[in-house]
């Protein structure tokens, strides 16, 4: 059993000015997506895992290839994430299923030398809907500058049988990040990190 990928695509960002100014280098955030035919679509499967299983790893080796091309090589991108979009006739649980597995997102976790998880989004949507994908610092949960949001969208997908797999990234985070990061805050709130109430 193998996936039927109907596209892969490739979207690149190099921001060259941000709030005003002019970046000391170019701000780099890209991802790589393939529009999958979605083999539970239009009816209810109650055992998901033989296509997890089948699926997860051809489509994290795949993207995770096409990630790093993007980016460089894995010692260059700094934050990372991933998202799924499913089309009409399939259901959140489906996205969620084909990267919600280790045997797709510890291709990207392991190539990168990750800490983090990573930060994920699926949702439903029709052609042309927006593919989120949110990015934190692969080692640092906490580091507030690489808290980033890449947003595109494919005009044909996903149909309404299909699901979008994605995998993002960025060489950097934010140009000019003044805000702190979350220590910070649970230092001045008297909040230890090891303290669940302060996550």
């Amino acid at each position: 059993m193998q996936p039927e990928i109907r596209k892969i695509v490739a979207y690149e960002e190099e921001i060259l000015i941000e709030g005003f100014r002019v970046t000391e280098q170019p701000w780099h955030v890209f991802a790589a997506a393939a529009v999958v035919k979605n083999p539970w679509s239009g009816r209810f499967v109650e055992d998901l895992k033989p296509e997890i299983l089948a699926f997860g790893p051809v489509l994290g080796e795949l993207l995770t290839d096409r990630i790093l091309k993007l980016g460089g090589n894995g010692e260059a991108i700094e934050a990372y994430g991933k998202a799924a979009v499913v089309g009409l006739d399939g259901e959140i649980e489906h996205a969620s299923g084909l990267i919600h597995t280790l045997r797709f997102g510890n291709f990207y976790r392991e190539a990168v030398g990750a800490k983090s998880y990573l930060a994920f989004s699926n949702t439903r949507g029709p052609a042309n809907a927006p593919i989120m994908i949110p990015l934190m610092d692969k080692n640092d949960a906490g580091r507030r500058s690489h808290y980033l949001t890449i947003q595109f969208s494919i005009p044909d997908a996903p149909r309404a049988d299909e699901v979008v797999v994605a995998l993002g990234g960025a060489t950097s985070g934010r140009p000019f990040h003044r805000i702190g990061d979350r220590y910070q805050d649970l230092k001045e709130m008297g909040r230890g990190l090891d303290n669940p109430a302060a996550v």
